[in-house]
C-alpha cells in the first residue's frame, strides 16, 4: 500500500485513515499537527513562556527581519526573497503571532504580513 500523498510505501499498521486519504504517519502529522495562526491557547501559552532573552529559530528570524524592515508583504513576496516554501512560511510564521511579534493584515484588500506593533488599514 502507498500514501495517497507522498508515495511513499506504507504497511496497513502504519497507515492513517485522514478525509478519506490512506497516508503515512509523517503526511499525517503534517496535516493534524499543523500549527494555527490564530489559537488563543497557543498564544496565552506564548507569552506567558516568553523571555526577554527571546530566540527566534534561523527561519524566524529571517521572516521577522523581512518583514520588518519591508513589510507589509505577501506571503508570495516573502517566500521569494527567502526562498521558503509557503509551508515553511506558515508554520513559521504561526510561532510569530503567537508571540504576538507578526501579524496578518489586508493592504488594499491583499493579506499582507507585516510586524505585530504596526498599524493596518
Amino acid at each position: 500500500m502507498k500514501c495517497e500523498k507522498c508515495a511513499t510505501e506504507i504497511t496497513l499498521g502504519d497507515s492513517y485513515e485522514h478525509s478519506g486519504q490512506t497516508l503515512c504517519e509523517d503526511c499525517y502529522l503534517d496535516i493534524v499537527a499543523t500549527p494555527k495562526t490564530c489559537d488563543p491557547w497557543a498564544v496565552y501559552s506564548a507569552k506567558k513562556t516568553m523571555s526577554q532573552d527571546m530566540i527566534l529559530t534561523e527561519e524566524q528570524q529571517k521572516i521577522f527581519d523581512l518583514i520588518k524592515t519591508k513589510g507589509p508583504l505577501t506571503v508570495e513576496q516573502i517566500c521569494a526573497d527567502l526562498g521558503f516554501s509557503e509551508k515553511v512560511f506558515r508554520s513559521n510564521f504561526a510561532t510569530l503571532r503567537h508571540m504576538e511579534l507578526a501579524k496578518g493584515c489586508k493592504v488594499k484588500g491583499q493579506v499582507c504580513y507585516t510586524l505585530f506593533d504596526t498599524q493596518s488599514n
